[in-house]
C-alpha cells in the first residue's frame, strides 16, 4: 500500500468516523461505536511488510517451531518433547486483526531434532478457549464453560476420551476463559472471570454507578478450587472459592519453590473514556496497573470497588464507587508485588525451573503480555515478554524485558496492527522456553547458545 493510498484511506475512514458519530445520539453507542472506528481507522495492512524476526537476550536464539497454526493461546510440553497447544475457538472481530476459527488441540513433535516441528496433528473438542496443561501424565484443556483432561499414553495423540472434570460456570460475552493451575496436593484452581469492567449498571455508558453490591463476585472475579482428578464437578455444588475481586485472569500459575499459587490480572478498560470529568485521555492510557500477586486462601483483590494506580503505587477507588481519581480504595486489600504499566494484557505465567538457563533465571517468573486496544489514541503497550527475578517467591530485583519485538516496524496503534500478539509460555525438557501467538499461530523456541 503506497503512502498516498494511506493517507486517503485515513481521511475517508476519520470522515466516516466523525459521521457517525454525528448520527448517533445515545451515548452507549457514540462510544462503542467510537472506538471501533478509531480502531479500524488506524488500522495498516502488514500484508507487504515482511514478518519481524523476535529478539532475545545475548546468549538465546529464538527458533520457529512451527509458522503459523491459527489462534494458538496457552501450550505444554511433554517429557519427551511432545507439544501440545491450545487452538481458540473464536469469532471474528475486525478490529482486532481476528479471524473465525473452531477451537482444536494440536500435538507437535520433532522426529529428528532439528527444532522445528515435523508432525502435527489436530484433535479434540472445538470448543477449546484457551488452556493446555500437563499435569500427573494428564493432558488438561478448557473451553470456556467445561474443564476437560485426557490420559496422556504413548501416541502422539491420545486414544483416551476426554473427562469433564469442572463445569457449571456462568456463560460471559467475555473473559470467560478458564485457566488453569495445580498444587501437587490433589487441588485444581479455576479462573471465574468478569463480563464486565467495573460491575457497571449500564454497560459501557458515560458516568454509570456500579453494582452495590456487585453481583458478578458471586460466581465470577475469582478463583475457584477443585479435584484435579473428579470427573463431574460442578462449580456451585462442588467448587470452593479461593480468592476474589480479580476482573480476569488469562496468566496464573503454581509457583513450586513457595509452594503458592500466583497470578497476573487483567485490570478494568475505558477509565478515562467512561469517566472523563476526572480522567484524561493519557490517564485512560496509563491506568489501572496489571497486577502481579501472590494469590492466599480468602485473599480479596478489590475487584470492581478498586484499582491500583502503577504511576503513584496507590489503590484507588473505582469511580463507579464514588471515585474522583484522588480518592483512595478503603479496605483490606492486597498490594501487588508488581504494578505493570497498563492495558499490556498478560496472558501466562511461567516459573522456570533454571535447567540449562544461566542461573538468575532459576525460580523467576516469565510473564508473556499479549497487548491491548484500551490506550487509543495513544500507541499500545505490551506485546512482550518479561523476565521477573524470583527466590523462593519473593522478587528479588527490577523485571526486564526477554523477548521482543513481536510488533514489527512502525507504532501500533490498534493491536490488529502487531505482526505477533503472544499468548503462551512452557519449558521444554532441556528448559528451552516455547512462546506461542495467536496472530498466525507462530510458535518459537528460545534456547541457550
Amino acid at each position: 500500500m503506497t503512502k498516498h493510498r494511506r493517507t486517503l484511506q485515513a481521511l475517508a475512514q476519520q470522515s466516516l468516523v466523525r459521521c457517525v458519530i454525528k448520527m448517533l445520539s445515545d451515548t452507549h453507542y457514540r462510544i462503542l461505536v467510537a472506538a471501533t472506528l478509531v480502531m479500524l481507522a488506524a488500522t495498516v495492512s502488514l500484508a507487504d511488510e515482511p514478518l519481524p524476526q523476535i529478539t532475545v537476550p545475548d546468549g538465546f536464539s529464538a527458533t520457529v517451531f512451527h509458522p503459523g497454526l491459527g489462534a494458538t493461546r496457552h501450550l505444554a510440553v511433554r517429557d519427551n518433547g511432545d507439544v501440545y497447544v491450545a487452538r481458540s475457538f473464536r469469532v471474528e472481530r475486525r478490529m482486532f486483526g481476528q479471524k473465525a476459527a473452531w477451537g482444536a488441540l494440536i500435538a507437535l513433535r520433532d522426529e529428528d531434532g532439528d527444532g522445528v516441528a515435523d508432525i502435527v496433528e489436530p484433535f479434540g473438542p472445538t470448543d477449546i478457549t484457551s488452556e493446555a496443561r500437563i499435569h500427573n501424565g494428564h493432558l488438561y484443556f478448557s473451553s470456556d464453560q467445561v474443564v476437560y483432561r485426557m490420559k496422556l499414553d504413548d501416541n502422539l495423540v491420545p486414544k483416551t476420551v476426554a473427562e469433564p472434570l469442572a463445569g457449571g460456570f456462568p456463560m460471559n460475552n467475555s473473559h470467560g476463559t478458564k485457566t488453569l493451575a495445580f498444587d501437587g496436593a490433589g487441588n485444581m484452581y479455576v479462573n471465574s472471570g468478569t463480563p464486565s469492567n467495573a460491575c457497571e449498571s449500564k454497560r459501557m455508558a458515560l458516568h454509570a454507578p456500579g453494582l452495590n453490591p456487585c453481583p458478578q463476585r458471586k460466581r465470577s472475579a475469582g478463583i475457584w478450587k477443585f479435584s484435579d482428578g473428579k470427573q463431574n464437578q460442578d462449580q456451585v455444588r462442588d467448587g470452593k472459592r479461593y480468592v476474589t475481586g480479580t476482573r480476569n485472569i488469562v496468566a496464573m500459575a503454581w509457583n513450586p519453590w513457595a509452594d503458592k499459587l500466583y497470578f497476573v490480572m487483567h485490570g478494568r478498560d475505558s477509565i478515562g473514556m467512561l469517566n472523563p470529568d476526572y480522567y484524561s485521555k493519557q490517564d485512560n492510557s496509563e491506568i489501572p496497573a496489571e497486577e502481579f500477586h501472590l494469590a492466599e486462601a480468602g485473599d480479596d483483590f478489590g475487584w470492581p470497588y478498586t484499582y491500583y494506580d502503577p504511576r503513584t503505587n496507590r489503590r484507588m477507588q473505582d469511580p463507579g464507587y464514588g471515585g474522583d481519581g484522588k480518592t483512595e480504595a478503603d479496605g483490606d486489600y492486597k498490594k501487588p508485588l508488581i504494578a505493570f504499566p497498563a492495558h499490556w494484557a498478560p496472558n501466562d505465567l511461567l516459573f522456570h525451573s533454571g535447567h540449562n538457563l544461566p542461573a538468575k533465571y532459576a525460580q523467576g517468573a516469565f510473564i508473556v503480555f499479549h497487548g491491548s486496544w484500551n490506550r487509543i489514541p495513544f500507541e499500545q503497550g505490551g506485546f512482550k515478554v518479561v523476565f521477573v527475578p524470583m527466590q523462593v517467591g519473593r522478587v528479588t530485583g527490577d523485571w526486564e524485558v526477554f523477548a521482543d519485538g513481536f510488533t514489527g516496524s512502525g507504532p501500533v496503534k490498534n493491536p490488529g496492527q502487531s505482526a505477533y500478539r503472544p499468548t503462551g509460555l512452557a519449558e521444554g525438557p532441556d528448559g528451552s522456553i516455547y512462546i506461542s501467538e495467536d496472530m498466525l499461530g507462530r510458535i518459537w523456541k528460545v534456547s541457550p547458545e
